[in-house]
């Protein structure tokens, strides 16, 4: 019988590379949405007097998110999953969620989910079927 590995969740260079991706495109999308979509008055105006494009549908559905911290709630749960059992992949979720809080007015929340995942580092991986 082999001893069982007691690693922490660490990942691997080519996963940390993914994981880079994930992070700035999502902090480069709610850069967009909120420069370009949400805080530019010409589009608001033009949005609110009925103007039909994906930006404007994007922006109310934004709007409505972190008008009520759905996105910071949403970011604080997927990091506390990733808390109990740490994968790369709800690692990635959380950390886009909260990249996206923390630019989209949701900063509490949103930090606190990324303190969150930073504590996921000392957890023991989860061991394999």
């Amino acid at each position: 019988m082999e001893p069982r590995l007691n690693r922490l969740f660490l990942p691997s260079a080519r996963q940390t590379n993914i994981l880079l991706i994930v992070g700035f495109g999502a902090l480069g999308y709610a850069l967009y949405v909120r420069y370009m979509g949400i805080e530019q008055s010409g589009v608001g105006l033009a949005c609110n007097a009925g103007l039909d494009t994906w930006m404007c549908a994007q922006r109310r559905v934004l709007a409505a998110l972190f008008d009520r911290s759905i996105i910071g709630a949403a970011a604080v749960i997927v990091a506390a999953v990733n808390l109990l059992r740490p994968t790369l992949v709800v690692f990635a979720v959380g950390l886009a969620v909260a990249c996206i809080g923390v630019v989209l007015y949701n900063v509490m929340l949103s930090a606190l989910a990324i303190g969150v995942l930073l504590l996921s580092f000392a957890r023991r991986a989860p061991e394999p079927d």
